[in-house]
C-alpha cells in the first residue's frame, strides 16, 4: 500500500508542477499551465464553478500529454462537455485534434478567450466554442446523423448538480459505437457513486488511474452494444466491481 501511495504523491507532484501563478498581481485573475510544450494562461472567475481550474482538469490535461500513442488526438474529432475555463479543450487542439468546447451560455464568453488566446497561431485546427445545456435540444444542436466524435472529454461533470439524468441524456447522445469517453471524476458524495452505476448501464466503464490523494478517478468508457444497454429508467442493476489500477 504504501508503493501505490508514494506512486500517487509522485505523479501528483508532477501534475501540479505543470501549474504556475502571476509574479504580480493583475486586475483579472489568471493561473498558468505548462502542457503539450507551449505555457497556457487561463482567466478563471472565482464567483463561479465553471470558470475556475480544478483538479481533475489537469489530470485530464496530464494524461493526453504523456498517452499520445495510445490515444492520439491528432485530426480526431472531439468535443469536450462541461469545458469551462478550456483548459482541457486548449490541451486536445494543441496535441492536433478538432475540437469543439462545450457549456453553458453564461460561460462561454470567458471559454471563447481562453481558447483564442492559447490555440490561435498554435494549434493546427481551429477549436469552436458551441453552447451544449445538458439535455437540452440535443437533436437540433448536434444531430445523431451528422455528429460523430472519436472523442468525448469531461473533467468534474459530476457532482451536486440537479441534473445528472440530463448529463447521462447528452453522454448517450453524443455518443457512437466507436466514440472512446476519457472522463475524470472527483468523488465527493454517494450520489458520485450513483451515478456510476448508472453510467455503466449504458457503458462498458474502464478504471485507467486512480488518485486517492485527489479522491480522483480516470476512465475510460465506451458505449455498450445495444443488445446489452438499458437505459437506466427501464433496468437498475448492481454495477460491475471494476478491479485493477494503472498507473499514467
Amino acid at each position: 500500500m504504501s508503493g501505490e501511495d508514494d506512486d500517487d504523491r509522485t505523479v501528483v507532484a508532477e501534475i501540479m508542477r505543470r501549474c504556475f501563478v502571476p509574479a504580480f498581481v493583475t486586475t483579472i485573475p489568471w493561473e498558468g499551465f505548462h502542457f503539450a510544450g507551449h505555457e497556457i494562461r487561463i482567466n478563471e472567475a472565482m464567483d463561479c464553478y465553471g470558470a475556475v481550474v480544478w483538479p481533475s482538469a489537469l489530470v485530464l490535461c496530464y494524461f493526453l500529454e504523456t498517452n499520445v500513442k495510445q490515444y492520439n488526438m491528432v485530426d480526431k474529432n472531439v468535443i469536450e462537455i462541461g469545458a469551462g475555463t478550456g483548459l482541457v479543450s486548449i490541451v486536445a487542439s494543441l496535441l492536433g485534434a478538432h475540437v469543439t468546447a462545450t457549456d453553458l451560455p453564461e460561460l462561454l464568453g470567458n471559454l471563447q478567450y481562453n481558447i483564442s488566446r492559447n490555440t490561435r497561431m498554435k494549434a493546427k485546427h481551429l477549436p469552436q466554442v458551441k453552447e451544449l445545456s445538458w439535455g437540452v435540444a440535443l437533436d437540433k444542436n448536434f444531430p445523431r446523423a451528422s455528429t460523430n466524435f472519436d472523442y468525448i472529454l469531461a473533467a468534474d461533470v459530476v457532482y451536486a448538480h440537479p441534473f445528472l439524468e440530463e448529463l447521462l441524456i447528452t453522454f448517450d447522445h453524443l455518443c457512437k459505437e466507436t466514440t472512446v469517453i476519457l472522463w475524470v471524476m472527483k468523488f465527493r458524495l454517494e450520489k458520485e457513486n450513483k451515478f456510476v452505476d448508472r453510467f455503466e448501464q449504458l457503458f462498458d466503464l474502464e478504471e485507467i488511474s486512480s488518485f486517492p490523494s485527489l479522491n480522483i478517478k480516470l476512465y475510460k468508457a465506451m458505449k455498450k452494444n445495444q443488445k446489452s444497454a438499458c437505459y437506466p429508467q427501464r433496468r437498475m442493476w448492481k454495477a460491475k466491481a471494476i478491479s485493477g489500477r494503472l498507473l499514467l
